[in-house]
């Protein structure tokens, strides 16, 4: 039987997988590319990474406790264009954390019947309140991307989004709201080479749609469409905040650290745990589970 002490190890190479399961599978869907296709520089080395990455999820792990104990409402926004990396970062940041106390929002097409109310108000029910930190994959600023390059909204319906997202914005902050919004910035070429991967890829080719096909398409469109959302959204109390992501890991570390710098936080006081005594019942004897009901070992 294993001591105490290996079980703790056991227990930390376990955690250790889960994370480099992640990265493996990234590097497995490299591999199914010619070599010398991707672009961009030299590769973060994996155990800087590894490294660097732990110790920045045990500060978020920190910044968790302290926003419930401060009783904080954090918002955090994840845009870009379609295989930016947004997910990838997302899930590095959340991986370690209270899923009650940080929570992803990914919210489908709207229904008809949101498609007629105020454009904020299906957002608006995702908010955090106190000691919550709510990240939106892809947000309110749909409309300024995909839905004006495809022509789903109205250029009236643009502009009046243009209008309100400040004001919105600004109501949100002085409501007591920390709100934090993130630009996954990729090349022209690098978004190809991760689209041509998920193509080989048959356990990724659930991630494109046709209207990722299209977004190829309207590549310059997407552009404009990003350079005036910057211009009309970018205010003094709502700033954006642009990660350069065509390295993966690195855009991931940068991110994680830079929202850990957004948000002052402290060591919490916490209470001494200690674990209680079993309470055993000499009349309670345990029942004999069916074989039947068992999960074969196949493993």
């Amino acid at each position: 039987m294993m001591n105490d002490l290996d079980r703790i190890k056991a227990e930390i190479a376990d955690n250790f997988d889960e994370e480099l399961e992640l990265q493996l599978e990234e590097e497995r869907i490299d591999g199914l590319v010619l070599e010398g296709l991707a672009p961009g520089g030299p590769a973060l080395d994996r155990r800087i990474y590894f490294r660097e990455l732990f110790r920045l999820q045990h500060e978020l792990v920190r910044l968790q406790d302290w926003i419930q104990y401060k009783k904080l409402k954090v918002v955090v926004l994840f845009e870009g264009r379609d295989s930016a990396g947004k997910g990838g970062a997302i899930k590095r940041v959340t991986q370690r954390l209270n899923p009650r106390i940080c929570r992803v929002v990914a919210l489908p097409a709207p229904t008809e019947r949101e498609r007629h109310q105020w454009y904020f108000q299906r957002y608006v029910q995702h908010l955090p309140t106190a000691g919550e930190m709510v990240l939106f994959d892809r947000s309110w600023y749909n409309r300024s991307g995909v839905e004006r390059v495809m022509g789903f909204c109205t250029p009236d319906e643009l502009e009046e989004f243009f209008r309100s997202v400040p004001d919105f914005e600004h109501m949100l902050v002085r409501s007591g709201i920390i709100l934090i919004k993130y630009w996954f910035s990729i090349t022209d070429e690098e978004q190809e080479f991760r689209f041509r991967m998920r193509i080989e890829d048959p356990l990724k080719q659930w991630k494109l749609s046709p209207m990722d096909m299209e977004s190829r398409v309207h590549w310059e469109d997407y552009t404009r469409a990003k350079e005036e959302m910057f211009d009309r959204t970018h205010t003094e109390h709502a700033p954006w905040w642009v990660v350069q992501a065509v390295d993966k890991k690195r855009a991931r570390l940068n991110c994680i650290a830079h929202l850990l710098g957004q948000i002052p936080y402290e060591s919490v006081p916490k209470q001494e745990i200690s674990l209680p005594e079993r309470v055993r019942n000499p009349d309670y004897t345990r029942r004999t589970v069916p074989p039947e009901l068992y999960v074969p070992e196949t493993y």
